[in-house]
């Protein structure tokens, strides 16, 4: 299974919470699914790790992605 890089996470400034900052054009491209009530959601994801590292002040930044089926 291949991923596409769509955008980063890091800490915030403040240190309280995590900033994602996603790549508007990539998020296009994102396979997409409704729900029942009609809501259109798509699926990111993170390395659970290295997200542990950056709230652990051990990693600056790590990728958000998809999963493509190809």
């Amino acid at each position: 299974m291949e991923s596409k890089l769509v955008g980063y996470m890091r800490k915030s400034n403040n240190g309280e919470s995590l900033k994602m900052s996603l790549d508007v054009e990539a998020l296009e491209d994102v396979e997409r699914y409704e729900t029942k009530d009609g809501r259109e959601y798509i699926s990111l994801i993170a390395n659970l790790n290295r997200v542990e590292e950056i709230i652990e002040g051990d990693r600056e930044v790590t990728s958000i992605c998809y999963l493509v089926d190809e």
